[in-house]
């Protein structure tokens, strides 16, 4: 059983920046791509980025083009997500996830929904204040 741990979550000003990590223990992350959420409250959890299984084809959702990036090292079985410039509207919890799906080793896949993927982690809260 998969579990992932996100860290690096925590309260930053406006304009700042924060790097999310995100652990994978008792089973690889090497085969599969894997994905940000994030939920704010009162507010559906959303696709922030996602990275194919080498680490050479990422996404991202609009809002944080130019300002997130995403990474990973499959040696360490972790995720990286670098948030720069964030934004009173980036508060929210931030969920790590992997593919449901073992990915060919050539795949650029990056799925970009929630029920693509079936192992989450815990969560990290941000918050960014004014």
């Amino acid at each position: 059983q998969v579990q992932l741990v996100e860290s690096g979550g925590g309260l930053v000003q406006a304009g700042g920046s924060l790097r999310l990590s995100c652990a994978a223990s008792g089973g690889t992350i090497n085969s599969y791509a894997m994905g940000w959420f994030r939920q704010a409250p009162g507010k559906e959890r959303e696709f922030v980025a996602a990275i194919n299984r080498n680490g050479g084809r990422t996404s991202f959702v609009d809002s944080v083009k130019g300002r997130f990036t995403i990474s990973r090292d499959n040696a360490k079985n972790t995720v990286y997500l670098q948030m720069n410039n964030l934004k009173l509207e980036d508060t929210a919890i931030y969920y790590c996830a992997r593919d449901r799906k073992v990915s060919a080793f050539v795949s650029i896949s990056t799925p970009q929904t929630a029920d693509e993927y079936n192992y989450w982690g815990q969560g990290t809260q941000v918050t960014v204040s004014g």
